[in-house]
């Protein structure tokens, strides 16, 4: 229940997360809004987790030289499928020989959990990020596995790595799920459309994607435009930055450095503490 007189109070707050929604909308509920749970996407395991076993047989017998890790959850289900397998403390040893590169700070903390440290992070957590950092590494001749995420086979990326002779072995080790029924994500287009929402939080991009093909699909899109012009909008990094940009949206806030949970509720209150954020 949001507690009266945080400098949230009155401010009702879209919430598209789905894995930790209960825990992010607590710590805004927490400063006194009145959030609204439209979780927009699932995560889930592969459906045939061949190529996710396939890739760790690679790493167990040929060995990588160098191992990019673009999320935290991607490791978190490549290590489900190496316990499937009984492999999970060799798998964690081979990860520990190599050179682990990290886009940002969430898959820092799932080789934390498996005992292993990144070698670098990105100066920015974006696939251009990655790709600077990478063109200061000697990569030739090396063997490099790549873990990517659903919907994006970021040829960039990979072509990035073969420009420096490297030879990237690229694995999407989860998929992604709608979790919101349509008609909850219809009324949050509206609502926001009408001004009856204050904020937007984004955490993951593919929660950007979810809101506008719903609102194509649905004959919405006049007021999807409409309630991203006139509703804040939030985004937890550059790579959400970046979708809500391409759906027409302008980002009001979003952390300056780390890119979590608690940062963005702490950019949202600073703006409107300031008052930058006053309408």
């Amino acid at each position: 229940m949001a507690e009266q007189g945080g400098d949230l109070a009155g401010k009702r707050i879209l919430v598209p997360e789905s894995r930790d929604l209960d825990l992010f909308a607590g710590m805004m509920e927490q400063h006194g809004a009145e959030t609204i749970r439209c979780p927009m996407v699932k995560i889930l395991d592969l459906d045939d987790p061949a190529p996710a076993r396939d890739w760790l047989e690679r790493l167990l017998t040929e060995g990588f030289d160098d191992i990019v890790l673009l999320t935290g959850e991607g490791l978190r289900r490549l290590m489900t499928v190496a316990r499937a397998m009984e492999r999970e403390a060799d798998v964690v040893a081979a990860i520990g020989r190599a050179r682990v590169f990290v886009r940002g700070p969430k898959p820092v903390k799932a080789l934390r959990e498996i005992g292993c440290s990144p070698f670098k992070s990105a100066p920015t957590p974006t696939t251009d990020g990655v790709i600077a950092m990478l063109s200061e590494q000697e990569l030739d001749g090396h063997r490099v596995g790549i873990q990517l995420y659903p919907d994006n086979p970021n040829e960039p990326l990979l072509e990035a790595v073969r420009a420096r002779g490297g030879m990237p072995v690229a694995v999407t080790p989860y998929r992604y799920a709608n979790d919101s029924e349509t008609g909850a994500v219809q009324t949050a287009i509206r609502d926001m459309a009408a001004g009856r929402i204050d904020f937007v939080a984004f955490t993951a991009s593919p929660q950007v994607r979810r809101l506008h093909e719903v609102a194509e699909a649905c004959g919405l899109a006049d007021e999807f435009r409409q309630g991203f012009a006139r509703t804040r909008i939030a985004a937890v990094g550059p790579v959400v930055a970046e979708a809500v940009e391409a759906a027409g949206g302008t980002v009001a806030v979003s952390p300056e450095s780390t890119f979590h949970m608690k940062p963005l509720v702490n950019a949202i209150r600073r703006l409107l503490t300031d008052g930058a954020g006053a309408r």
